[in-house]
């Protein structure tokens, strides 16, 4: 497997959907929700995939393929090469504001991620990572995170997580916001995983994400010493949903360990 021609190959497929998707907005764009009323999905966000998953097939036809809207492979077990793919990450934000989305891919040889790629779409940022390579933004090197107290740390959080909510101890999350020096929220998990491993903002926590919400973000956020995992300090499974955490070293514990109360 030669994972430095895997590298080009996928920078290149990145970009050309990244030119698709800004064009898009020049024709009709049809826009449907999901079993969720606020989970949308548009024909862009099917176009996108169908587009990945063609040229993948074609040129790397024993991988498989994880895409959000399920065109790819039905993926049980993570044996094997997956690409790991959002075509459109903050679909919300694509309807309602037309940036603050990105394309997440991220590459997975038996369980392990291998390449990771974030590229927002109309900013052009291009954020990637290799395992054991360093992490880049727009081909700078991203530098090393060093430790942030939780005075001083602006975390990623919805504030859906801060109301009363089925899945954690909301009034721990207050306490939480209370200490932080500031809350940000993009609507794009994506997003806010290249921003942390960008050192914009040092944390992020979601309680229900996918394996293509996190899949490139986590090959990303590791490469410069981000700690990515479950609520329980767990690797995530990448086989279904599950909450999420990455932050800064010492701050990852900090919150994990003080302010996490997960409902049973």
């Amino acid at each position: 497997m030669n994972l430095g021609h895997m590298d080009r190959y996928a920078k290149s497929l990145m970009k050309e959907a990244g030119h698709k998707i800004r064009i898009s907005f020049f024709k009709q764009i049809d826009i449907d929700s999901k079993a969720d009323a606020n989970d949308l999905v548009t024909n862009i966000d099917r176009e996108v995939e169908q587009f990945f998953i063609s040229r993948i097939q074609r040129d790397f036809p024993e991988h498989k393929i994880l895409g959000e809207e399920g065109f790819g492979d039905d993926i049980q077990t993570l044996d094997g090469v997956i690409w790991m793919l959002d075509p459109i990450d903050g679909t919300m934000n694509f309807v309602h504001q037309k940036r603050n989305f990105a394309i997440s891919l991220g590459i997975y040889v038996d369980g392990v991620g291998m390449l990771g790629y974030i590229y927002d779409v109309m900013r052009e940022d291009f954020y990637s990572a290799a395992k054991g390579e360093g992490a880049y933004l727009n081909d700078e090197r991203l530098p090393q995170l060093e430790i942030t107290p939780l005075e001083q740390a602006v975390i990623g959080i919805s504030a859906s997580w801060i109301a009363p909510n089925r899945f954690v101890d909301n009034e721990k999350m207050i306490e939480l916001v209370q200490r932080c020096r500031g809350t940000r929220s993009y609507g794009s998990a994506a997003i806010e995983l290249a921003y942390v491993a960008a050192g914009r903002i040092d944390a992020y926590i979601s309680m229900r994400l996918s394996p293509w919400d996190i899949a490139g973000g986590m090959v990303i956020a590791q490469e410069v010493g981000a700690v990515t995992t479950n609520m329980k300090g767990q690797a995530p499974h990448l086989l279904g949903q599950e909450p999420f955490i990455v932050a800064r070293p010492g701050l990852h514990h900090d919150i994990l360990t003080n302010y996490i109360r997960l409902k049973e």
